[in-house]
């Protein structure tokens, strides 16, 4: 039995294929890779689709169970539709029944030791702002917006959801979950960096603004004690050591 873990597959988890990931080759069931956010296969806002389904499937029969923490490119409006199940100890949304939805401020026991998982981040590509929908101007600011090159923008519960950020109760879940293992965990798995983490990849260049999500997850870097924080988002492969702290993209890591 083992733990792989990698980084944002933005709907395209072909780096898990036995060409790219051959280890997957001597796997089961009862071995686990875990995608750190921006799993994108439950994206499209009208329900699933032709490509998700094909992927979905195509991870569905894989030998190992795939994991994965939200990130900010999910729909949430169908994440959160999905029934709360418990699984090794935590809650989580069963996509297929070997994809797992690891839910935020869950603690789960893998390989006898203990994740806490926190998916959510904010998104970065988002300059030009949020398009509503029902607004009357919908379609003018649409494609004012479509022919500047460099506009980045989303389309509220279309491309882009508010839940991509945590509410009040998850967050309190997550702490009164620490609070009963005395804050400490072997494992914390998250989408988003921590702010201090955040402010420091930025360079000062201001490309990166913290919010409530980065600040929480600040409060439990200085409060949990821990032996390895995996998080993605940055798109960079990347170890901190100080930190205990390593972001993924590409690469897919053994941790036990």
């Amino acid at each position: 039995m083992s733990v792989w873990v990698t980084g944002d597959i933005h709907g395209n988890p072909y780096r898990l294929s036995s060409d790219v990931f051959p280890e997957q080759k001597e796997m089961t069931k009862d071995d686990t890779v875990i995608i750190l956010g921006d799993f994108g296969l439950v994206w499209d806002h009208r329900g699933e689709n032709r490509t998700e389904k094909y992927w979905l499937d195509w991870l569905e029969k894989k030998p190992f169970t795939t994991l994965f923490v939200d990130g900010n490119h999910e729909c949430y409006d169908r994440l959160d539709a999905y029934p709360v199940e418990k699984w090794q100890g935590g809650k989580v949304n069963f996509i297929r029944p070997s994809v797992i939805h690891l839910m935020r401020g869950q603690i789960f026991t893998i390989e006898d030791k203990s994740f806490f998982a926190f998916g959510g981040a904010g998104s970065h590509d988002i300059s030009a702002g949020i398009l509503e929908p029902d607004d009357p101007d919908f379609k003018k600011k649409k494609k004012r917006l479509d022919r500047d090159p460099y506009a980045l923008y989303r389309i509220n519960h279309i491309s882009w959801w508010a839940r991509e950020l945590p509410d009040e109760e998850e967050m309190k879940e997550g702490l009164l979950n620490l609070e009963k293992v005395n804050n400490k965990v072997d494992y914390i798995i998250t989408h988003s960096p921590y702010t201090s983490l955040l402010k420091r990849m930025d360079g000062g260049a201001g490309l990166y603004k913290s919010d409530k999500l980065t600040d929480y997850l600040q409060e439990i870097k200085q409060t949990v004690d821990y032996k390895a924080w995996l998080f993605g988002h940055m798109h960079i492969n990347k170890t901190f050591r100080h930190d205990k702290s390593s972001c993924l993209y590409e690469q897919i890591v053994q941790i036990l």
